[in-house]
């Protein structure tokens, strides 16, 4: 029942742009370390770039594991499932990488959230996909769709970048993750946008 597809266009990335909501996985090279998997949304903040290459918004308000992943082994697998409509599991497995704040490309890269709130925004995780993939999602329950959460960018509109600069600064988990690997690089760096 599932399917392979050589790249992320037409109904697929049509998919994926419908969905409020995705979760990413990631893990550190060490057997015994911690697997990491993650909700996302907040509308406007994934974008899908080209054919092979997403990004997303990587927010404050929790530990930093897919960072500390990323930057240890790039592995990352990005999955929406199917609320409404027709049944589908829909997976990018992939290499990801951290954009840090004062990273040259972050102007490049803020400029596709235009629509996103982003208060909080640390990173920007970008995902060139190696494998994408769908299942039948019959198992995954209906759900209805109601709104977007406010809290989250109504807490962070309200700091100052100093202010959010502290806040990770003291956070457990954001520089370095559960497993002691480097995470954010703190002090935050400054926006460079």
């Amino acid at each position: 029942m599932g399917k392979r597809y050589e790249r992320i266009d037409g109904r697929i990335r049509t998919f994926i742009e419908e969905q409020p909501v995705f979760f990413t996985a990631t893990a550190p090279l060490a057997a015994d370390g911690h697997v990491n998997l993650s909700p996302k949304g907040r509308a406007g903040t994934l974008v899908v770039i080209d054919e092979l290459t997403l990004a997303y918004l990587d927010f404050g308000g929790s530990g930093a594991e897919t960072i500390a992943h990323l930057r240890e082994n790039g592995r990352i697998t990005l999955m929406w499932c199917a609320f409404t409509g027709a049944p589908k599991v829909l997976r990018v497995h992939g290499r990801g990488e951290p954009v840090f704040r004062d990273d040259p490309r972050w102007r490049e890269y803020i400029r596709l959230f235009a629509d996103a709130d982003g208060p909080g925004a640390r990173a920007i995780i970008v995902i060139r996909a190696e494998r994408v993939s769908d299942a039948c999602g019959f198992a995954v329950p209906f759900m209805e769709y109601r709104e977007e959460r406010t809290q989250h960018a109504e807490h962070f509109g309200r700091k100052t970048d100093e202010e959010f600069a502290a806040y990770c600064a003291k956070k457990d988990h954001v520089g370095v993750s559960v497993d002691g690997l480097p995470a954010l690089p703190l002090p935050l760096p400054a926006r460079a946008d």
